[in-house]
């Protein structure tokens, strides 16, 4: 992924929200939120390139707190 790229993070383990990568460094990258402009620094692994991946995340999150 590089800047200027639309990526998707998955938040508090169960929602999926769209973000905008404005800058990369060091394996951390900031993103701002496309809904509500706001920003945050995650690592990559928190990143997704699609929606579909983030919420198969969310999915497999979720179930794995209900098995419990």
């Amino acid at each position: 992924m590089k800047v200027g790229d639309t990526a998707y993070i998955v938040e508090s383990n169960r929602y999926v929200r769209e973000v905008e990568i404005r800058r990369c460094s060091g394996g951390m990258f900031l993103v701002r939120f496309t809904d509500t402009g706001g920003g945050i620094q995650v690592k990559a692994h928190r990143l997704f390139a699609t929606r579909e991946e983030a919420d198969r995340k969310s999915t497999r999150l979720n179930s794995s707190h209900i098995a419990r």
